[in-house]
């Protein structure tokens, strides 16, 4: 299971999507909510939730992508029972609590890929 905001893919988020998917059979993407990224980032992001998550089920390597819960950002741990959690490297929102709240989750933290090039905040500046 991965989560984000996957606002404007790029190739960084299909490199980590290729990266996750290489600890499980599955990969199941948790797409956050609007009001849960401008809470987080300061800001909405330029694509609708519906949208993001429209865009992230078509790709081959996921298998399933569904929108975070408004009020508990844990309930998709609990509601699929991952095995294990990836992270973007530089994946700092809400990290401490499912540590907390899953001591027995497996987190694993995935590298970046051409980490300045490739961040949605680049081409938001771009575009």
């Amino acid at each position: 299971m991965v989560f984000g905001t996957f606002d404007v893919l790029h190739p960084g988020h299909l490199n980590f999507f290729q990266q996750a998917k290489k600890y499980g059979q599955e990969l199941i993407v948790v797409i956050a909510r609007d009001r849960t990224v401008e809470s987080v980032k300061g800001r909405l992001p330029l694509n609708s939730e519906k949208d993001r998550c429209q865009l992230v089920r078509q790709l081959n390597l996921v298998t399933k992508a569904v929108l975070g819960d408004l009020k508990d950002q844990m309930k998709a741990i609990s509601q699929y029972r991952p095995h294990i959690v990836c992270l973007g490297y530089d994946q700092q929102a809400f990290v401490k609590e499912l540590q907390s709240t899953f001591p027995q989750l497996r987190i694993v933290r995935l590298k970046p890929y051409r980490a300045k090039y490739y961040k949605s905040s680049y081409w938001r500046s771009v575009l």
